[in-house]
């Protein structure tokens, strides 16, 4: 198992909010690297009146970091902030240990955890991304270390190290890219025509989206204590209360501090969430630092570009607290089951507020109407008579002007 020391600086004029921010990634990445399969041996905090250009730590800091290691018998160090590619190169030759950041790290995990060929795809270009402009501080270590922390692509095989083969991969990978777009594009305008609601689950991880997307749907996802335990998505069939289908999709979670590189990696997991009817912002209602996460959440999802989806407010874990958690949202424990099916009532509620209840006579000549109730409509009721067909249902307002003529 590789041992790792932990490091981060921060400025001595930030204000007390700012300094526990930095304390709590700090930690939150200790999980990340106990995710990743390394142990910690040791944490090392400065603050510096300015971070190093050249360093990011003070050539003193460095030092003691040096002595750390030999100390610890630590086999790399792990920077809590994305450090530059000339930062990395010379903590890389100084300290003569395996340099790496927050963003490898979470690169690393999302190798190990992809398992669509998509999600594979979309994991090794952004670490080839990465690894391009960062080679000169990071190849000799990390080629020494194959099969290691950062240097670990999807399925386990080992990343490419030389500047030349990087080119040539991305390029390949980018056309790869490119089709499983087009390919997505033309499933989603099946489900467009099927005509089912789409409920995506959004938040921060391991805030219990795949344990509520098991216990909304009656299946077996996997579920684990851990960062990341989700990053391909899935898709679930759930019916509502007043026995309407929708699909329920389960979405990598979210996390403070992801680079902007890194949001393209996102991007395919969480498609569903962008054409989505609603979404579900589940948010552990359990952690200290919830409004934190809720933060990240929204900024992220701005970032994506993700806007104008309704979203249902979900506190999970309330079994897991006596602490006071906002009304502006559904209560509930998906590990309890408790509260759920309140929140399928809101679900219902918000997809049909926009719809408008209807009974048309339509005349056999105009079959055509008929199909389209049945390709836009929800809880639609068919009956074929003599003369005419006798059709009720609710239909979105947008919608509802084709039939018209019928009511």
């Amino acid at each position: 198992m590789e041992k790792l020391i932990l490091f981060v600086a921060y400025k001595k004029s930030i204000n007390k909010t700012d300094e526990e921010y930095i304390l709590e990634s700090l930690k939150e990445l200790e999980e990340l690297v106990d995710t990743a399969g390394a142990e910690i041996c040791g944490t090392m905090v400065q603050k510096v009146e300015s971070i190093n250009p050249s360093l990011y730590l003070g050539k003193g800091k460095v030092e003691e970091l040096k002595q750390l290691i030999e100390d610890t018998e630590a086999t790399g160090v792990v920077c809590d902030e994305e450090l530059s590619p000339v930062q990395m190169k010379n903590l890389a030759e100084i300290l003569d240990t395996k340099v790496l950041d927050r963003t490898l790290i979470i690169l690393d995990i999302f190798a190990t955890r992809a398992k669509s060929s998509e999600g594979k795809v979309q994991v090794e270009m952004a670490q080839l991304k990465y690894q391009y402009s960062r080679l000169a501080g990071t190849g000799s270590m990390l080629s020494r270390q194959g099969g290691q922390i950062g240097n670990r692509g999807p399925g386990e095989k080992k990343l490419e190290l030389d500047k030349r083969h990087i080119r040539a991969r991305m390029d390949v990978l980018k056309q790869e890219i490119e089709n499983m777009e087009k390919h997505r594009s033309l499933l989603r305008q099946r489900r467009e025509k099927d005509n089912v609601p789409i409920v995506a689950i959004v938040g921060y991880t391991n805030a219990g989206k795949s344990r509520l997307l098991n216990a909304l749907s009656g299946s077996d996802v996997y579920v684990q204590n851990q960062l990341f335990a989700t990053l391909d998505p899935t898709t679930r069939k759930v019916i509502l209360p007043e026995g309407s289908e929708i699909r329920l999709v389960d979405t990598v979670g979210f996390i403070r501090k992801l680079p902007h590189h890194l949001i393209k990696a996102f991007y395919s997991t969480l498609e569903e969430a962008r054409y989505a009817d609603i979404l579900l912002h589940v948010i552990d209602a359990s952690n200290p630092h919830m409004d934190t996460h809720i933060e990240v959440v929204n900024s992220t999802l701005e970032k994506l570009g993700i806007k104008d989806v309704p979203v249902i407010t979900v506190y999970n874990k309330i079994d897991k607290t006596d602490k006071p958690i906002p009304d502006d949202g559904i209560h509930i424990s998906a590990k309890a089951k408790i509260n759920l099916n309140a929140l399928l009532e809101e679900i219902e509620t918000i997809l049909f507020e926009n719809m408008k209840e209807f009974k048309a006579l339509i005349p056999y000549k105009d079959s055509h109407i008929v199909a389209y109730c049945q390709a836009n409509a929800e809880k639609l009721e068919v009956d074929y008579q003599e003369s005419v067909v006798n059709v009720s249902g609710f239909i979105h307002y947008s919608k509802f002007h084709k039939l018209a003529p019928y009511i």
